[in-house]
């Protein structure tokens, strides 16, 4: 036992010492210290594809973009996008309140500013964004990712609502506020710009940040 301890944290030590030089140990240390004890950022990328980067970037959370080169596992497509607002990590939460959500909308559509704004997507541009390449990544599992063809929709299929908090909040914390406003998924952006999607939304929203006091 005491063998295999040692040999992660070796495992550690180096991870945060990339060859490269670019990995920020200062920053990264602890973080990734925590990722490669649960297992979850020990793999190689290689051309068919990337098999924990989902997790590993899950787990980072908001530390994703400085510290994946410490793992070695920055995405190349992820790393050229042109601005981390058009990156974004998605997942869908386990126990939505459709209730809920409709409920703050009205409220919100009524009441004083609430800490965020909404979106208002038509399906046919929910659809056409969510099919638009970008540096985009799903995490775990997800359903309904085999998006209807807009001209088999009906036209009185309601649009897409989404919250954009209005401050920057780390992935988790985005994972957190849009659970508790009753959102079935959420998006959130490298910028650590938050979006909660409520039940009409087909896809995941909008693909670019527009949270009011959190830019680039």
């Amino acid at each position: 036992m005491l063998h295999s301890v040692a040999l992660l944290l070796g495992a550690v030590t180096c991870a945060v010492s990339s060859p490269g030089g670019r990995c920020n140990k200062a920053l990264c240390a602890s973080d990734v210290s925590k990722c490669l004890l649960q297992e979850v950022c020990q793999c190689e990328a290689n051309p068919a594809g990337c098999p924990c980067c989902q997790e590993c970037a899950f787990c980072l959370g908001n530390l994703w973009e400085s510290c994946c080169e410490c793992v070695g596992l920055c995405d190349e497509q992820l790393t050229l996008a042109p601005r981390p607002a058009l990156r974004s990590s998605m997942h869908d939460l386990m126990s939505p309140v459709p209730s809920l959500f409709r409920a703050l909308m009205a409220i919100s559509d009524n009441d004083p500013p609430m800490g965020w704004s909404i979106l208002t997507l038509p399906v046919e541009e929910e659809l056409r964004q969510n099919h638009a390449n970008g540096g985009h990544l799903l995490l775990g599992p997800h359903t309904g990712l085999a998006f209807p063809n807009v001209k088999e929709l009906n036209a009185t299929v309601p649009p897409c609502q989404a919250i954009f908090f209005n401050e920057c909040l780390s992935m988790s914390r985005c994972r957190t506020a849009c659970q508790s406003v009753g959102a079935w998924r959420y998006r959130w952006f490298h910028n650590a710009c938050c979006q909660c999607l409520g039940p009409d939304c087909q896809g995941y929203g909008g693909a670019q940040a527009q949270c009011s006091r959190c830019r680039d």
